[in-house]
């Protein structure tokens, strides 16, 4: 089958589409929002710079303001403080309302309209075209997402995968400079939420679509994004390449909320850590007083008695792998990663080494 509908230009060449010299898709600046004096912001003195047909992830814990940071920029809330520029446009003052912003929406609910098919669904979205374009834009973005077949059928007879598309479809399908997505796959199974996510990435992908999106979820952040961008109290805390802000968390709450991660105090000398868990290496100098962060994969059991003597405490099966929660002597738990053919049972003793570097980082606050 073949998709039809542009791609968003290239990255290189003339000058019209350089990024060294085009505007940004969005540039967030300076941006604040507090929803009442004396309480303390939820978004506050954001920057942020989203290039064409990057997917970006804003990822943290509720209240973080990601939520809000997404209304700001869709013009559902007014902020308080700092600049919104799509595609160079100022769209802040004055205030541009949402239906001039060239943004697309697609909500945790999808707001599909009940009474209307498939097709209807989509073309709702495009009346502000002439009525000559309007079908054939409609089914365009409709064979862009897999659903042309689908077209007579209304919300109801759809699977929560389909109805998922039928809402991209209905936000592609006005060509918006930028796509957000609120929470868009929670309320699908674990199953379809995994394919879901790969099938609208791909159709984003197949559409150069620059596109934000929101999610609590760290497994569904370091699977969709391009660039992951951390929050934390309405700031940004970490930004970066998923795999990069894994391996690298630039802070303790970056470690610990992305993927958990063991945190102990410790003594550094340039490469080398003395912690609870013995003398470990470490990825980057380092001297003094430290946290260092051991993620669970990095840790696992031995048989060999230099290794940290641990009790099993719990453990989680999970199929193809397995995570137990240890105790050292000094009562710290800490957790396993293995592999699911490591069997040790709840309460028996063992030993455990570093298999990887650990990571300094600062105890964030």
């Amino acid at each position: 089958m073949t998709h039809t509908l542009p791609h968003r230009p290239s990255r290189t060449g003339d000058p019209a589409t350089d990024p060294l010299t085009r505007p940004a898709t969005l540039e967030l600046v300076g941006l604040g929002k507090r929803y009442a004096p004396g309480l303390p912001p939820v978004v506050d003195d954001l920057n942020l710079r989203v290039e064409s047909g990057e997917l970006l992830t804003l990822l943290g814990p509720s209240g973080c303001g990601k939520t809000t940071t997404l209304r700001l920029i869709a013009g559902l809330e007014r902020p308080d403080s700092g600049e919104i520029r799509i595609d160079g446009r100022i769209v802040t003052a004055p205030f541009t309302p949402p239906e001039r912003r060239g943004v697309g929406l697609v909500f945790q609910d999808y707001a599909l309209f009940p009474h209307l098919n498939v097709l209807g669904n989509v073309l709702f979205g495009l009346r502000h075209l002439p009525r000559h374009e309007r079908l054939p834009r409609a089914r365009e973005t409709l064979s862009l997402v897999g659903l042309t077949v689908f077209e007579t059928r209304r919300p109801d007879q759809l699977s929560g995968g389909q109805q998922q598309r039928v809402a991209l479809a209905r936000a592609l399908a006005p060509r918006p400079s930028l796509l957000l997505l609120d929470e868009p796959f929670s309320n699908l199974d674990a199953q379809l939420r995994h394919s879901t996510r790969q099938e609208v990435r791909a159709i984003l992908r197949r559409a150069g679509t620059t596109a934000i999106l929101v999610t609590h979820d760290q497994e569904e952040a370091l699977a969709f994004s391009d660039r992951l961008v951390v929050m934390r109290g309405g700031r940004v805390e970490q930004s970066g390449p998923p795999h990069e802000v894994y391996a690298r968390p630039g802070t303790a709450f970056v470690a610990n909320f992305l993927g958990r991660s063991n945190l102990l105090g410790g003594t550094a000398d340039r490469f080398m850590a003395r912690t609870a868990l013995g003398v470990l290496p470490l990825s980057e100098a380092a001297s003094g007083p430290v946290l260092v962060s051991v993620r669970p994969e990095h840790l696992t059991f031995t048989d060999d008695p230099q290794g940290t003597p641990v009790t099993i405490v719990a453990r989680e099966f999970k199929g193809h792998d397995v995570t137990y929660t240890v105790r050292l002597d000094n009562s710290q738990e800490l957790l396993v990663h293995v592999p699911s053919d490591t069997v040790r049972p709840e309460g028996s003793a063992a030993r455990v080494s570093v298999t990887h570097p650990a990571r300094a980082v600062p105890s964030s606050v």
